[in-house]
């Protein structure tokens, strides 16, 4: 099978870049997500931001909570609310491991990537994690800049 990426109907929408800097990712979930026709219009223009935003348990569902999508200018009678709470789609399964996930000390549910999928659906990535400290901020970035510089070095070497 090929890989998503050579498929022309994958598409990346938005990405939330700072979320493996600020939160250690245990595990992540692909999930759907109920959008408005309209939504869906400006989703295929690139005009969503979900990097302020979160995902949180309530009542048995999930919910995406502070995302922003664009309106679409098109769609003058029936637009959408930017920021409005959207449901994401989970199977119950995934949905108790979620919640029973959360619970513990420390545990969110962070966006990763909104995209369209190889069959044309706006999927999105959420991430199971746990917030990193200042100093573990730190210990990243020195290990980034050193594999930077150990290619810098290896580079010049030959």
């Amino acid at each position: 099978m090929a890989k998503e990426k050579d498929n022309p109907n994958y598409k990346v929408i938005a990405e939330n870049r700072r979320a493996r800097f600020d939160y250690a990712i245990e595990d992540d979930i692909e999930c759907g997500i109920i959008l408005e026709g309209s939504e869906v219009k400006s989703l295929r223009v690139n005009s969503a931001n979900i990097a302020e935003s979160y995902a949180a348990v309530e009542e048995g569902e999930l919910w995406l909570v502070n995302s922003y999508i664009a309106p679409y200018l098109q769609a003058k009678t029936f637009g959408h609310e930017e920021k409005r709470r959207r449901k994401l789609l989970v199977s119950r399964r995934e949905m108790a491991r979620l919640w029973n996930d959360t619970q513990r000390k420390g545990m969110t549910l962070v966006p990763l990537v909104l995209y369209f999928n190889h069959r044309g659906l706006a999927k999105m990535k959420i991430g199971i994690a746990k917030g990193k400290k200042n100093v573990d901020k730190r210990e990243t970035q020195a290990k980034r800049d050193w594999s930077r510089q150990k290619q810098r070095l290896l580079k010049d070497h030959r």
